[in-house]
């Protein structure tokens, strides 16, 4: 449910700042509300407009905790102490603070001459405790140069299609590519903006002659045909695609296409036998498809582009690069974004929320949740993932601390029907997990 505010109605003198609810539907609903209970705190806080700045920071401070307690997660809810009043973790303060921002910002839109000074007093706090959170960005990797004519294109091409940017593409020693800012940006500011028409999806797969080939086949799903699509985009000449996918690497160099060397040294290791269980799934996957398609469609699925080695490459692009995105249509759909797709993962990133098309300029735009200086490295989020699973679908793992690594443990069968069994201060289990605990590192 979207974040709401209002003047209260009783003499228009206060102003009612709500947090989204807590939903029943969420597993971690009745831990959030027994906290929320024992430190009196409320999604609803109401701020007097003639309140004190001393006061108004008071309050703002109760909000704060409740939107952490709101936006917690499962890492967080255990190593949760109730004299714990420091934030949370990074992601955590970002997403916290930002929901208040929202919410701020919309009440500004509506609220009278008198309810704005206040607003205005926690909408400014808010910004200047963004810009001074200090996160560390994955080591500040240093810039390498090389030549960037295939990198200075695909901006062209963007440009040519609507993107809007203001980030450039650079080279990071022992990370490959990542975008930096171009001049400074604020909190609020839209780092990129991509125009639906150039986001490739289901929706734009629909107008193809393979997908009228492939519909009335049962066992073939829609995000399979996409994959099968792409592929033949990346290599065909008369792709609208084409610089984009003339720009892609070579080699991805995730876990799934590991060599010899690479998969000796972790043999006897859990990532060995998730890589090779992954690798697995895939090869069988392929099998199913080949050479059936290229014997009933001879015409769209030739031999020489669909081998096994191509196939392999498609999926890593869509482990890597692919994102979940709310098309206008409002259907939630895998996508690959051209350009987007070279900004790196951090687990402080500067873009938090990207996933919806705006509806009124038919556009996704990224837009900042902390300040990004000119030079410095633009970061997102790819998710809460430990390293085997980023090692294995992304080829990378994060410099510095990840709070999501996780080695999986077997419990002997000892862990009870509800996996609530606590090793020591540092064990945590998931309830999705069968008998399964996770040492988090």
């Amino acid at each position: 449910m979207a974040a709401v505010g209002e003047l209260a109605a009783a003499g228009g003198d206060t102003v009612v700042v709500r947090l989204p609810p807590l939903s029943e539907e969420d597993p971690l609903f009745q831990d959030k509300k027994r906290i929320l209970d024992s430190r009196n705190l409320s999604c609803l806080c109401q701020v007097p407009i003639s309140c004190s700045t001393a006061d108004t920071f008071k309050l703002l401070d109760e909000m704060i905790e409740a939107a952490r307690v709101a936006q917690m997660d499962e890492l967080e809810l255990y190593f949760y102490g109730d004299d714990d009043f420091r934030p949370l973790s990074a992601r955590n303060e970002l997403e916290s603070l930002n929901l208040l921002l929202k919410i701020l910002n919309t009440l500004l839109l509506t609220a009278n001459d008198a309810a704005k000074g206040v607003l205005h007093v926690l909408h400014d706090e808010i910004l200047l405790r963004l810009r001074s959170l200090e996160l560390e960005d994955n080591g500040q990797m240093v810039t390498q140069t090389q030549n960037q004519d295939m990198e200075d294109s695909l901006l062209k091409w963007g440009e040519k299609h609507g993107v809007k940017t203001k980030l450039q593409i650079a080279f990071f020693e022992g990370a490959g590519r990542g975008m930096v800012a171009s001049e400074n940006l604020d909190v609020g500011d839209i780092a990129l903006e991509i125009p639906e028409s150039a986001i490739i999806s289901e929706e734009l797969l629909c107008q193809s002659d393979m997908f009228i080939a492939l519909k009335g086949l049962d066992n073939i799903t829609t995000e399979t045909v996409l994959l099968l699509w792409s592929i033949n985009e990346r290599y065909s000449p008369s792709s609208n695609f084409k610089i984009y996918f003339e720009a892609l690497p070579a080699n991805f160099n995730t876990g799934l296409s590991f060599g010899i060397d690479a998969l000796a040294a972790l043999e006897g290791t859990l990532l060995f036998d998730e890589l090779m269980q992954a690798r697995q799934h895939l090869r069988q996957q392929y099998d199913e498809l080949f050479p059936m398609l290229c014997i009933n469609f001879p015409d769209i699925f030739k031999q020489d582009v669909y081998t096994w080695d191509n196939f392999l490459l498609a999926c890593e692009l869509w482990y890597s690069n692919s994102m979940m995105v709310v098309l206008s249509s409002g259907k939630l759909t895998t996508c690959l974004i051209p350009i987007a797709g070279l900004l790196n993962h951090s687990v402080s990133p500067h873009i938090l929320n990207y996933g919806q098309v705006d509806k009124a300029t038919k556009s996704l735009k990224f837009s900042l949740s902390r300040p990004c200086k000119a030079g410095e490295q633009c970061f997102l989020s790819y998710g809460k993932h430990p390293g085997s699973h980023l090692v294995t679908f992304y080829g990378f793992l994060p410099r510095g601390d990840n709070p999501y690594d996780v080695i999986p443990l077997d419990d002997g069968g000892w862990a009870g029907p509800h996996n609530t069994i606590v090793l020591a201060k540092r064990i945590l289990i998931h309830p999705w997990m069968k008998k399964m605990v996770h040492l988090c590192l």
